[in-house]
């Protein structure tokens, strides 16, 4: 194999995809066609940190333009499995055709080369080789699972990518969720590395306060996830019902979701990134269940950060949004904003340009309503912290278990 080099490295101007600011970044290309940039040019090459920015220009598309500023390029080429456009600007034209041709000259040699190993491949490859990779992925059962195993009584949701139905398994007569998901939509949205995700993060998790899986298994063009059927409802329907809850009420939920946001991060080393009301659910008894596992992020231990851009807008936290490296404490301004929604009844930051909105949340001071009690205000304050480091996230266990109810403390929590 050749030895990575690289091709072309200096400073850009690269514009954030989501705050429309202008960043210098040092940039460094390789011959395997990454493309990583940096804060401040690396000292040592050979031992270079973990960058800020991070693709692939394997595939990649060029255009030239001079807007939104003269000398601008834009790129068209992969993050992980998703294709993305990012834009850079330089300070010449003769600037920009260098890094434009080294660009081209990397994707074009690549090209070349997966071109070159074809030839030694037996066979074509797939058309639905997304789909393939998921059949070797999706653990089975010990025993072999079939549709027709389960009666499908109602329709309980439908999406891009498939339908939620109520189903009883046949032999005993429980209830379940079962998520039916097309495979060829997966494939075709870029959703495989997500389903995958949610799969196993399903299969390695026990805790009361997250949605249980029973079986998963696949036809030859849908993947089925058979989970626990919470029929209590969702917390957002509860919420826009009653508008608001009492701060004893929602100390209980949030307490509950401290609970499964701690054993994942503690435990399992995952971090959820997609808490809002949408996807806290109600068990028959009126306990959360926290669902759809898509955006998690595995691998986290203490102290680890994480690039990727994903979640939902008015709940992202700051350090996502500035382009820095995030952590744990993503979760934890989840919480402050679902809990924040459940106290006061709206959003902390809201409009309807995600632009503005973003604004808000970087720079906007939280406001509270004048019912609210100070103790609320302060654990609120807490957790919305535009700087993680001064999050109240170190200490949220303490705090919100200490308001959990007897029927909490008396609950049976061990592992179904």
């Amino acid at each position: 194999m050749n030895e990575v080099a690289i091709v072309k490295e200096g400073w850009l101007h690269k514009r954030g995809e989501y705050i429309k600011t202008w960043r210098p970044r040092y940039f460094l290309l390789k011959t395997d066609g990454t493309f990583i940039g940096y804060k401040e040019r690396p000292q040592d090459v050979d031992q270079l940190e973990t960058p800020l920015n991070n693709f692939s220009v394997a595939q990649c598309q060029l255009m030239k333009t001079e807007r939104p500023k003269p000398n601008t390029f834009i790129i068209r080429c992969l993050q992980w499995t998703t294709v993305i456009e990012r834009t850079f600007h330089v300070d010449t034209p003769e600037e920009r055709e260098e890094w434009t041709k080294a660009i081209q000259a990397v994707a074009d040699s690549l090209k070349k080369q997966e071109e070159e190993m074809m030839d030694f491949r037996s066979g074509s490859p797939s058309d639905n080789s997304g789909a393939e990779e998921m059949e070797v992925s999706i653990i089975k059962p010990k025993h072999k699972v079939t549709m027709n195993e389960f009666e499908y009584l109602k329709l309980l949701g439908k999406g891009t990518f498939g339908k939620v139905i109520l189903v009883k398994e046949k032999a005993t007569g429980r209830y379940y969720a079962m998520k039916i998901l097309k495979k060829e939509v997966i494939v075709a949205k870029d959703e495989v590395a997500h389903t995958l995700t949610e799969n196993r993060v399903l299969q390695n998790s026990r805790h009361p306060f997250l949605t249980a899986l029973k079986y998963s298994f696949q036809t030859h063009d849908r993947l089925c996830f058979v989970m626990e059927y919470a029929n209590g409802g969702e917390l957002f329907f509860h919420l826009s019902r009653e508008r608001v809850f009492s701060e004893d009420r929602a100390r209980f939920y949030g307490a509950e979701i401290v609970s499964a946001l701690d054993y994942l991060h503690s435990e399992k080393n995952v971090v959820y990134r997609d808490l809002k009301l949408e996807n806290l659910m109600l068990d028959k008894d009126g306990h959360i269940k926290i669902t759809d596992f898509g955006l998690c992020k595995e691998g986290i231990k203490d102290g680890a950060t994480m690039k990727t851009f994903c979640g939902t807008p008015e709940y992202l936290a700051p350090e996502v949004l500035e382009d820095n490296d995030y952590g744990r404490a993503v979760d934890w301004w989840g919480l402050g904003v679902v809990m924040y929604e459940m106290m006061c009844g709206r959003l902390p930051f809201y409009n309807q340009d995600h632009e503005k909105l973003f604004e808000l949340i970087l720079s906007e001071e939280i406001k509270f309503p004048r019912t609210l009690s100070p103790e609320a205000k302060s654990l609120l304050s807490g957790l919305l912290k535009k700087d993680p480091k001064e999050s109240l996230y170190h200490h949220l266990s303490h705090r919100l278990h200490q308001r959990l109810t007897q029927d909490i403390l008396m609950k049976n929590l061990q592992h179904r």
